[in-house]
């Protein structure tokens, strides 16, 4: 089989209808949408959710939660990301951002303990795991909250 040889499954793919195109079409007149109406009307139809005046799904539910506005959120960076750089070189945030290892840093930068540190590195970060401390330290590395 061949790219130009490619077709979709027998039955798959219909074609298209024209609505309302004239009474030998099939679909003129009223173009498949029945007679009068709030449904048969341009624009008409009832927005998602609503359920014919009843009390709507979203307003019997009760509240729930809320956004706390002094959340930090933090970029989350494993410890084997940083096996990239080399031996004795001081990783810092504005390091990670130029390396593409971090896109948007967000309220900061946490390294977090997934995997294994080889290089004997500087780490400076906002926050650290302490799997991610005793690794990088286990590896001859030093960190540093900034």
């Amino acid at each position: 089989m061949k790219l130009h040889e490619l077709q979709p499954a027998p039955g798959s793919r219909h074609p298209k209808k024209r609505i309302g195109r004239g009474i030998g079409s099939g679909t003129g007149k009223t173009a498949a949408r029945g007679h009068k109406g709030q449904n048969a009307r341009s624009g008409g139809g009832v927005r998602p959710g609503f359920e014919g005046g009843q009390n709507p799904l979203y307003r019997r539910l009760p509240k729930r939660g809320f956004t706390n506005f002094n959340r930090k959120e933090y970029a989350l960076v494993n410890i084997e990301d940083l096996n990239s750089f080399a031996a004795g070189t001081e990783v810092t945030p504005e390091l990670l951002k130029e390396s593409g290892i971090v896109k948007n840093s967000k309220s900061g930068i946490k390294i977090l303990g997934n995997g294994e540190v080889t290089v004997q590195l500087t780490v400076k970060a906002n926050k650290f795991s302490q799997s991610a401390v005793d690794k990088i330290q286990a590896a001859g590395g030093k960190t540093e909250v900034i």
